[in-house]
C-alpha cells in the first residue's frame, strides 16, 4: 500500500465500529425473520381445541398447539419453552374446568401477566358428573371438562373462541375469521346431524355405555344413551380402580347386559381386559379416540375425524350381534 492510500487510525477505528453496528442490525433483523414474532400468536393446550382454533383462525395468526398427537390431557407437561410462549401469546386458548391438570398453573401465570386467556369448558353451559348415572363416586357435583363428546357444544365454543380472537388478537382481519367460524360452524351441524343418524341404528336398550374412564357424559346427554360405568372411576386417567370397584361395575354391566367395553386408543387397554375376564371372556373391548387427536393419517387426525371414527365404532360395538 502506498504511503497516500493509508487510512489514519481514527478513520479505521470508524469504520470497524460501522460495520460492527451494520452486522448487529442484521443479525437483529434475522432473529425477528426466523421467530416469527411480528405476527399475531394464539397459543392452544390441547390438540382437540387446537384444531378447532386453527379451522377458526385460518392464516389470520399464528396457532400454536402445546399437546402432542396421541398424549394425555389430564398428565402432558410443557418444557420451559413452551411454557415461555404462553406468556408471550395473544390469547390462550385453554379447555380448563380441571382437564389439563399439569398445565393449568402456567396458564394462571400467563394471565397473570396480562396475556388474554379464554377457558372454553367453563363458558358452553359445562355439566357435572353424577353418581346416579355411573360417574365417579368422589367426583359426584364435580363440573365434568369432556364437553367436547358433545358436538352442539363445540359448536359455542367455536363462536366464542372467534369473538376471543377478533377481541383479543391485534392485526386479525375479523370477517375472515368470522367467516371461517361460519363456515366450520356448518360443518359441526353436519356432524350432529351425522352422528344422529348413526346412533338411530343402535336399539335404545343397548344404548348404554362403559368406558376407560367418565369421558362421555355429554355425547351421553346429546345423543341418548346410558352411562353404566367406567373402568377408572373417575374423570382423569390418573385415578385407578380397586377390585372392588371394578367387581361392582361387572355386576352393573351384567345387569344392563351391556358386553362392549370403550378403550381410549391413547391408553393402555390392561384394566379394560382386566375386566372383560371378569365377565367370563366374552366382552369385547373396542378402540376410541376419546381424548387426543392422533397425527395426520393416523385415524383421528382432525376433530371431526375423531368424532365420526367414534360414532361408528360405538355403533358398530353395539349392535353387533
Amino acid at each position: 500500500m502506498s504511503r497516500g492510500s493509508r487510512r489514519p487510525p481514527r478513520h479505521r477505528a470508524l469504520i470497524a465500529a460501522f460495520a460492527a453496528f451494520a452486522a448487529l442490525l442484521a443479525l437483529a433483523a434475522a432473529s425477528g425473520c426466523t421467530s416469527g414474532s411480528d405476527r399475531p400468536r394464539v397459543v392452544v393446550t390441547t390438540n382437540i381445541l387446537g384444531d378447532i382454533t386453527r379451522e377458526i383462525v385460518g392464516d389470520e395468526a399464528e396457532v400454536t398447539v402445546l399437546m402432542q398427537p396421541n398424549a394425555d390431557p389430564h398428565s402432558f407437561g410443557l418444557s420451559a419453552p413452551q411454557a415461555a410462549d404462553l406468556e408471550q401469546a395473544d390469547l390462550v386458548v385453554f379447555n380448563g374446568l380441571g382437564l389439563e391438570e399439569n398445565v393449568l398453573r402456567h396458564v394462571d401465570n400467563a394471565r397473570e401477566s396480562g396475556v388474554a386467556a379464554f377457558e372454553v369448558g367453563k363458558a358452553v353451559d359445562p355439566l357435572t358428573y353424577r353418581a346416579e348415572d355411573g360417574g365417579p363416586e368422589d367426583g359426584a357435583g364435580e363440573p365434568d371438562p369432556h364437553f367436547w363428546t358433545d358436538p352442539d357444544r363445540v359448536r359455542k365454543a367455536a363462536g366464542l373462541i372467534a369473538g376471543q380472537v377478533v377481541e383479543h388478537v391485534d392485526g386479525v382481519d375479523a370477517g375472515a375469521v368470522r367467516a371461517n367460524a361460519d363456515r366450520y360452524d356448518g360443518r359441526l351441524a353436519d356432524l350432529t346431524s351425522w352422528m344422529t343418524r348413526s346412533f338411530d341404528r343402535i336399539p335404545a336398550e343397548r344404548r348404554a355405555l362403559v368406558t376407560n374412564h367418565h369421558v362421555f357424559g355429554y355425547l351421553a346427554d346429546r345423543f341418548g344413551f346410558r352411562v353404566v360405568g367406567a373402568v377408572l372411576p373417575s374423570g382423569t386417567t390418573l385415578a385407578s380402580p380397586s377390585s372392588s370397584d371394578l367387581q361392582s361395575l361387572a355386576q352393573a354391566m351384567r345387569g344392563a347386559g351391556v358386553r362392549t367395553i370403550f378403550a381410549d386408543s391413547s391408553q393402555p387397554k390392561r384394566l379394560a381386559e382386566v375386566l372383560r375376564k371378569e365377565l367370563g371372556g366374552d366382552v369385547r373391548v373396542v378402540e376410541l379416540y376419546s381424548e387426543s387427536l392422533t397425527e395426520p393419517g393416523g385415524g383421528a387426525g382432525s376433530y371431526l375425524q375423531m368424532m365420526r371414527a367414534n360414532a361408528t365404532a360405538m355403533t358398530e360395538g353395539l349392535t353387533a350381534p
